[in-house]
């Protein structure tokens, strides 16, 4: 959706930007996650001025079975660009194929994330930091302000939130 309105996707390419500046100011290239972080990176790059590249989850099954698609040069700092953080699995796929193919990942920026506590605690662990223009809590909070959900519904997404397997268990057994 963010990417369908002019204004919107603006704002968020340049708060993307700006993480980037904030936080990895040794960045040397930006790397958008397959797929929706591909376009979200592209448009962070454009306003950073920095060379682009894309990175599957898994190298190609046919032609060149790359990986990463675009220039990436090896020792590269690179920071990529998610849209969306839930279990982190995609992006530790994709920071395993920069790796593999030389590149330093500095870091993560996303658009949003669910802040799950193994996927926070997985990234802790792995030594790359991540930020994020929002997240689950803060959507809530405002959701729940301008009357897009009740507050009996927070205890529901909270519940879901600090463990999402278990959750979708119990809720799939009503």
């Amino acid at each position: 959706m963010v990417l369908s309105y002019p204004e919107v996707r603006n704002f968020a390419a340049e708060e993307l930007a700006a993480l980037v500046q904030k936080h990895f100011p040794n960045a040397t290239r930006i790397a958008g996650i397959a797929t929706a972080g591909i376009a979200h990176g592209i448009l962070a790059a454009e306003k950073l001025g920095m060379p682009f590249c894309y990175v599957r989850p898994e190298p190609k099954k046919h032609g060149l079975k790359n990986q990463v698609e675009g220039e990436m040069k090896p020792g590269d700092k690179i920071v990529m660009v998610e849209d969306l953080i839930s279990t982190g699995k995609s992006s530790f796929q994709a920071l395993e194929g920069l790796q593999q193919a030389g590149a330093s990942v500095v870091g993560i920026v996303a658009l949003f994330s669910y802040g799950f506590a193994h996927a926070k605690e997985q990234f802790s662990n792995a030594g790359v930091p991540v930020y994020t223009l929002t997240d689950l809590p803060m959507l809530t909070k405002v959701a729940a302000e301008e009357g897009y959900i009740k507050a009996s519904e927070l205890l529901t997404i909270q519940q879901f939130a600090e463990n999402p397997s278990k959750w979708g268990e119990e809720f799939n057994k009503q």
